[in-house]
């Protein structure tokens, strides 16, 4: 039997050993860096999870104009993998993720808000993360780079609204699935800084079974050989496992129904033999979904981003051990400073494995009391039913705690039913016209 899906691979190893001998350690998703702003921070940012990084860089882009009150900025959210390009503009013409949802008219109105969106800190974009220089030593973040949580990808942006646009708050916070985690905790760490919320196929805190799901993309993709702990700028890159964990992301991306209708069982060439490589019309899909991916982003960031939306909980007792940890960080900082230690640890980090110790009672009202902090803010929750990665019990979740919150802010939910969209958790990138009239009304009110 041939295996032509594992020739190509081969081939594809080779041809990244040959490049990365002519052209030197930058992997392939450098060159796609075009087009963006960069925000320099001098300051140290410390950690929900102790440490620090000693100075970092936001990308960014924006459009529309700044009101000269600057109370019309909207700050958009990423998910995992998404740059700073949300929509086209002059010095990036190529289409934005979410193209068709801001501009002028759009349901992001930019004659209306001057409409801000950022790579997150750990992404490959543009801002810093592991494939970052250190200024400590002037090698490569890699593995050594510091845990991140969402709450600590938010403060970044918030000191980038306040220095580079000098705005003391924002209008509104929004987001999509990781940005709808981020979107929450924007107002959460600055609940007086930001008008209204938006949290798109989001959740509150993760769930063990989309944990459970990105676990399994993150053990494929260490399993590569090439991913060598984290220590691969100046090698051939981890693209077998990244793109086996793309596919795999992938199928959580979307729902059996919409590829039911899309795919059925239907082989790509019924007039061939069955094979062990991709062979079903999903099967090709998935393959080049993966192929197109492996390269475009960097793994180790992956790594980084993806462990950050595990370790996303707004619940009190979870953001009082992270107040605790940055307080913790700051002081070894500046007690360190004469003896010039490095801002990440030594050794590369290790998962570790614990167990569930609270009730989902004590659970939900520790989530209740965190929540609580914002219970005053008007937030609009959307959620979507065919999603399986951020189930709809989950937005369902954020609402309801919210409304046992007594919430003096205006708080509405809107939830996609099958009946709608089979699009799965790409809802937000592709049933724009079913939910943007109700952030638009829902931004204007």
């Amino acid at each position: 039997m041939a295996f032509p899906c594992l020739d190509k691979l081969e081939k594809k190893t080779q041809q990244l050993c040959s490049n990365s001998l002519e052209d030197g350690p930058e992997p392939s998703y450098s060159k796609v860096q075009t087009g963006f702003h960069i925000y320099k921070s001098g300051k140290p940012i410390f950690l929900d999870h102790g440490g620090f990084l000693p100075e970092y860089e936001i990308a960014y882009e924006a459009w529309g104009t700044l009101s000269p009150q600057k109370d019309n900025i909207v700050l958009i959210h990423t998910g995992l993998s998404a740059s700073s390009h949300a929509k086209s503009q002059p010095t990036n013409p190529k289409p934005g993720w979410w193209e068709q949802f801001i501009g002028p008219g759009k349901y992001l109105d930019t004659d209306k808000y001057f409409i801000i969106c950022t790579n997150v800190l750990g992404g490959c974009y543009g801002s810093t993360g592991p494939s970052s220089i250190d200024p400590a030593n002037g090698s490569h973040y890699a593995t050594r780079f510091p845990i991140l949580t969402v709450n600590d990808m938010v403060r970044g942006q918030r000191e980038l609204i306040r220095d580079v646009f000098k705005a003391s708050k924002i209008h509104a916070s929004i987001g999509a699935s990781m940005g709808g985690m981020q979107s929450l905790a924007y107002a959460m760490e600055f609940p007086d800084e930001v008008e209204k919320v938006v949290s798109i196929s989001g959740c509150a805190r993760s769930h063990p079974y989309s944990i459970a799901l990105r676990h399994t993309q993150r053990q494929v993709l260490m399993s590569d050989p090439n991913w060598s702990r984290g220590f691969y700028y100046d090698k051939i890159p981890p693209h077998v496992g990244m793109k086996l964990a793309r596919e795999i992301a992938t199928i959580t991306y979307r729902s059996g129904p919409e590829w039911e209708y899309r795919f059925g069982r239907n082989r790509a060439d019924d007039s061939k033999s069955p094979a062990f490589c991709p062979d079903f019309l999903v099967e090709t899909y998935l393959d080049h979904a993966g192929e197109k991916f492996c390269l475009e982003y960097d793994a180790n960031s992956l790594l980084y981003v993806s462990k950050a939306m595990d370790l996303f909980d707004l619940s009190a007792s979870n953001r009082e051990r992270a107040v605790k940890n940055r307080g913790a960080a700051e002081a070894a900082y500046f007690s360190q400073q004469q003896q010039e230690s490095t801002a990440v640890p030594e050794e590369p980090y290790e998962e570790k494995v614990t167990s569930a110790t609270v009730t989902p009672e004590e659970s939900y009202d520790d989530l209740k009391r965190g929540l609580a902090k914002i219970s005053h803010k008007d937030v609009l929750v959307v959620g979507v039913e065919s999603d399986i990665l951020f189930p709809v019990w989950q937005q369902r979740e954020i609402f309801d705690v919210l409304q046992a919150n007594n919430p003096t802010g205006q708080v509405k939910y809107y939830e996609l039913g099958t009946d709608i969209s089979n699009y799965g958790h790409d809802t937000f990138l592709l049933s724009l016209d079913h939910f943007g009239p109700h952030v638009q009304e829902f931004m204007s009110t």
